[in-house]
């Protein structure tokens, strides 16, 4: 619960930073010349629904995505698109799947689950952490990686075996893995 409060505060600090006046001198004040360097702050997509799930997944959608309780989804979800690390360009490319809550030290305390007829992941490195994905899971990237702290319920197939060679599975599989 603090950790989802500390990230409604983050967000409300960057909401109303990027709302915030701008003083352009047309009070008769000039502006220093000096330019200041602004921190940013990534904003993770939190989604409770189906289309926030979808809008979040997709090319143009966030590296991370953070259901905030139980989703269940008619159609399938596809992850696509390349990412970055906290959307640090300057990082590795990385995406992240995360239905769960933490706590301030990184402890998993909620997991939630998400039902959906199939999960297609074309983002590479993709890290499915925490929760439960129920459905199956079809990987066309390099990559994919399924936290110990992960249950798929379904089956894990690889669209071929570079794919399932670069996966790190940790977690639980109850289905059937195969190569296509």
């Amino acid at each position: 619960m603090k950790f989802k409060l500390f990230l409604a505060m983050i967000l409300a600090v960057g909401l109303l930073a990027a709302c915030g006046g701008n003083d352009d001198g047309a009070d008769g004040d000039t502006a220093d010349d000096t330019t200041e360097e602004e921190d940013v702050v990534t904003a993770a997509s939190f989604v409770n629904d189906e289309d926030g799930m979808h809008a979040a997944a997709a090319e143009d959608g966030t590296w991370i995505i953070l259901p905030t309780e139980d989703v269940t989804l008619e159609n399938e979800l596809v992850v696509a698109g390349t990412f970055h690390d906290k959307d640090d360009e300057s990082s590795d490319v990385y995406r992240k799947l995360a239905p769960y809550t933490q706590d301030e030290d990184h402890n998993i305390e909620e997991q939630y689950t998400i039902t959906t007829p199939r999960l297609v992941v074309q983002s590479e490195n993709l890290n499915f952490q925490g929760g439960t994905l129920a459905g199956d899971v079809y990987v066309e990237a390099d990559g994919f990686q399924l936290d110990e702290s992960s249950t798929v319920t379904g089956d894990l197939t690889f669209a071929n075996e570079d794919y399932e060679a670069s996966a790190e599975i940790n977690g639980t599989v109850e289905g059937e893995t195969t190569v296509e």
